[in-house]
């Protein structure tokens, strides 16, 4: 039997099993659904034993002071030891999901509609962290063997859609048994069911503030006006200073670790069958496209870093007019970085930047929370993206392009703490409306994702001495 014809004799069971996870109301944010999110792993857990892993673990995290939600370890060893290892990474908590007036049917109670299935979860990700479940039975059978050809193992985390507070620690604590060759991402998505493609990077993120004073209180305008630094005044300055006329961020060293974008990547994006017109109408009606300049749309919001201005407040914003010079002035600034960069390094080059620019008699302040996300990148020229590429390729029967994403996740710590190169290998959809209401996942995709992971074994086992090469 090959892969194909198991996957599809295989589907009603895959759905049946699918939509029992879906009833599991796993949100992580939500602490009245923690015990929820520790059914999810006990589900999972049961399911990847019956899979027939011989080994299934759930993983505490967080510390016993501050304890965090499970993760789900499993592992199928090889039957050879030269095999390559990889970890497929994926999530079992979902978003929350209000507004619930919005939903066609309950979020938890799963629905099938013209192809699609209709739940909290379908696609991001518990549809697809089931797909492998399903694609390595499906290449056992068609090998007619009872191991795989490289030692697999699954790390399904808990906390994702939390921020994955713990994951790190997670991973600095187990790296021993998480070792790997080669990290399987599952969470991410295609350009569109007809034009087939594989992501090969996520941009980072930080976030910060500006707080400017100058006065120790709000002033006439009239006795002080033009005498003194007016703190929003200084703000607007700073804010419009970010960026140059060609739209560059004008921080200090903000590209000296930006990694070029390479030819062959540009011409695979500039394939892509890219509506600007569609894409504006998408983005709230905006009037026309802007960025940095000598890059398109998609370059834009995928392969380059930006700074963008989210927020800023200060002096009299209530009815009527009120003549002042405000004693303060603030502002929330946000940075999605890309390969290379480093958030606390763009920090420290916006707290130069507005220590330089501040005039005599504003006293000014950079602060940011938490230590941002790193960006992940993958080069499709590198190994493990050539072998997904061929996998995803034999899935689908035809070319595959390449996609970056915009958004921001824990894949950055993965390719770090355990020195593995990534490969997404994801089957999502921008429509399948993940985070909002009315979440679905292509039923007909998640069998592709299936078969593309039964073949994805097969291609990295091939691969197997230069993926192993450095171990």
């Amino acid at each position: 039997m090959d892969v194909r014809q198991y996957v599809d004799d295989n589907a009603a069971e895959f759905f049946g099993a699918l939509s029992q996870w879906l009833t599991i109301p796993s949100i992580s944010a939500d602490p009245a659904r923690h015990g929820d999110v520790r059914r999810s792993a006990d589900w999972l857990a049961a399911h990847l034993r019956e899979t027939g892993f011989p080994v299934v673990e759930t993983w505490e995290t967080g510390t016993t002071a501050a304890p965090g939600l499970p993760a789900v370890f499993a592992h199928w060893p090889a039957a050879s030891l030269a095999a390559p290892v990889v970890l497929v990474y994926g999530h079992h908590d979902v978003q929350p999901v209000e507004p619930l007036a919005e939903w066609e049917s309950p979020p938890f109670e799963p629905a099938r509609r013209d192809g699609q299935l209709l739940a909290r979860g379908a696609s991001d990700d518990k549809g697809q962290v089931l797909f492998h479940a399903l694609g390595t039975r499906a290449a056992l059978a068609a090998a007619g063997a009872d191991a795989p050809p490289v030692t697999l193992k699954l790390l399904i985390e808990g906390e994702e859609e939390s921020g994955s507070p713990n994951f790190a620690g997670l991973l600095r604590e187990q790296a021993g048994r998480l070792a790997c060759d080669v990290v399987v991402i599952s969470d991410t998505t295609m350009w569109s069911a007809d034009v087939p493609s594989m992501c090969v990077g996520m941009r980072g993120l930080v976030e910060a503030e500006i707080h400017l004073r100058g006065p120790e209180r709000d002033l006439h305008s009239g006795s002080f006006g033009g005498a003194v630094p007016n703190p929003l005044h200084v703000l607007a300055d700073l804010l419009s200073g970010l960026h140059d006329d060609s739209g560059r961020v004008t921080l200090p060293g903000f590209y000296d670790s930006v990694l070029p974008l390479a030819r062959a990547e540009r011409e695979l994006i500039a394939r892509l069958p890219f509506d600007q017109k569609a894409w504006l109408a998408d983005a709230g009606n905006s009037g026309a496209p802007a960025g940095e300049a000598g890059y398109s749309t998609l370059e834009r919001v995928w392969t380059r870093p930006t700074a963008e201005v989210n927020g800023m407040w200060g002096g009299h914003t209530g009815p009527g007019g009120k003549t002042i010079i405000p004693a303060q002035a603030h502002a929330k600034l946000s940075f999605r970085l890309v390969a290379r960069q480093e958030p606390a390094k763009v920090v420290a080059a916006l707290q130069q930047y507005v220590r330089d620019a501040a005039p005599p008699g504003i006293e000014a302040a950079v602060t940011s929370s938490g230590h941002g996300v790193r960006p992940a990148f993958s080069p499709v020229d590198s190994v493990a993206v050539q072998a997904g590429r061929r996998a995803m390729q034999r899935a689908f029967g035809t070319e595959v392009l390449f996609t970056r994403e915009g958004g921001s996740g824990p894949e950055a710590d993965l390719a770090e703490i355990l020195g593995a190169p990534l490969v997404f290998v994801a089957v999502g959809l921008d429509s399948d409306r993940i985070h909002a209401p009315n979440e679905k996942a292509d039923m007909a995709l998640l069998l592709k994702g299936a078969q593309a992971a039964a073949y994805l074994w097969d291609e990295l086992a091939a691969a197997g001495a230069e993926l192993t090469a450095d171990r």
